[in-house]
């Protein structure tokens, strides 16, 4: 089943139906199917791709030149730049794509990629418009280096546009013969990067694919996550430790101190470069009058992958080694798999409250949505609107039912965060004791949704 990415999509056509050239820079994490995405934008419209390779601009320029020259441009063994550009608009066609996969390769060589370009595309403005597709999955080089790497040259970049993660909608068409439940679960594991799905066989169970497709030694996902944090950073030694250790539960900057020992200054550099790429996110409250109960200064790791490893796999290294999966899986995942998948099924829910709101579906069209964290209990999904109306919502994934006394706690929650909620929203996996449901039927105000409502 085809993977959607409409927004990015829509963007790449907006610029594309624009007159002249553009030169656009196209970005995002891997395993997001960009490949794919580009080819797919391409197909019907006159375009060259090509993948940069890490390599000199030497090399570079031969290998270009040789894949031209296989297409029968009349290319020196060694072209310049222009000469490339030339080759590839040697036949007047309507606006040409040209796609330049992970195009850092070429910039951190060569000074002179960025100016040739730009002098191209200016000479060729009347006679061929191009659109010229920069793309990369260092996202945190994008964002953070590249204009102070290719300076002025930064002027003449038409936009920038992000490949965000999938939703939780899309894995549920990806599996769409699954359980809810699996597929909550699969999406807690993998996320939203569609590259990393197929490695999930859709006839095994939640548990058989973890020990076939990530405990196993010699599968693929197995060293994923390792990969995905050394794609982009030195130093990974520290990286790993605050990993292991935010994973682990130790969340705050001080506590993170205690059990590195590293400095408080050290560790927020650090962090800063993890948050940068994605893979940590500061937690920030939502702002209520309760602001003495609220927990500040909370870091989470954000790539579902990343986490699961360093919450399972990382700190019982010697034993995954040792054990068959299955015993791996059964003694160090299994008694806290459920707490493990709890924060994303968060997400999902909020995912869902987010389309009925886009579509004016809930009792008000709130426009600011976010999660209050105390220093005691935290109120999942907090929304209101521009008055001030409000939805407090409680997500349950770990208990096998949601109980009155639940409801009870995030009242508690709330009068903590000094909120009156003019509506509340239970989502639960699984079931409501009896008490809560006669109170839903007597109170209008209070909603139960259980995992087949959304």
């Amino acid at each position: 089943m085809a993977i959607k990415h409409a927004t990015e999509l829509q963007y790449l056509n907006h610029y594309y139906e624009q007159d002249g050239s553009q030169l656009i820079v196209f970005y995002g994490q891997k395993n997001m199917n960009m490949t794919q995405m580009l080819l797919d934008f391409c197909q019907g419209k006159p375009s060259h791709y090509y993948v940069s390779r890490a390599c000199s601009e030497r090399e570079q320029l031969y290998t270009w030149g040789a894949e031209l020259k296989e297409k029968g441009a009349f290319l020196p063994e060694y072209p310049a730049f222009t000469d490339l550009f030339y080759a590839i608009t040697e036949k007047r066609t309507k606006k040409k794509i040209i796609v330049i996969e992970e195009f850092q390769n070429i910039v951190k060589q060569s000074t002179a990629f960025m100016k040739e370009l730009i002098s191209f595309m200016h000479a060729k403005w009347e006679e061929q418009p191009v659109m010229v597709i920069l793309c990369s999955t260092l996202t945190g080089w994008v964002e953070n280096s590249l204009v102070s790497k290719i300076g002025e040259a930064a002027y003449e970049i038409t936009g920038f546009v992000k490949m965000k993660e999938l939703g939780f909608r899309e894995v549920t068409r990806r599996f769409p013969e699954c359980s809810k439940e699996y597929q909550v679960e699969t999406y807690a594991l993998l996320g939203g990067n569609p590259g990393l799905w197929h490695y999930f066989d859709e006839t095994l169970s939640v548990k058989e694919n973890i020990c076939r497709n990530i405990l196993q030694q010699d599968a693929y996902l197995h060293d994923e996550a390792i990969r995905i944090v050394g794609s982009e950073l030195r130093e990974t030694n520290v990286y790993h430790t605050i990993l292991s250790a935010i994973a682990s539960g130790k969340q705050k900057l001080n506590d993170l101190h205690i059990h590195t020992g590293f400095s408080r200054a050290k560790i927020s550099v650090y962090l800063k470069n993890l948050m940068e790429l994605e893979l940590v996110e500061k937690v920030f409250s939502y702002d209520s009058a309760g602001r003495e109960n609220t927990q500040k200064g909370v870091y989470r790791i954000s790539n579902h992958l990343v986490q699961f490893y360093f919450r399972y796999m990382y700190p019982n290294a010697s034993r995954l080694k040792t054990m068959q999966p299955e015993d791996f899986y059964e003694t160090y995942i299994a008694p806290t798999f459920r707490s493990f998948v709890a924060p994303y099924y968060v997400l999902v829910c909020r995912e869902y409250l987010d389309r009925l709101n886009e579509k004016k579906k809930l009792p008000i069209n709130y426009a600011k949505i976010g999660e209050w964290v105390g220093k005691v209990g935290t109120i999942d999904i907090l929304a209101q609107d521009e008055d001030g109306n409000t939805i407090c919502c409680l997500c349950n994934w770990e208990k096998p039912m949601m109980l009155y006394d639940d409801y009870e706690w995030l009242l508690f929650c709330m009068e903590k965060a000094k909120l009156n909620a003019d509506h509340i929203c239970l989502f639960s996996a699984t079931r409501f004791d009896e008490k809560l449901i006669l109170e839903a039927k007597v109170k209008k105000a209070l909603k139960l949704l259980d995992l087949n409502a959304i």
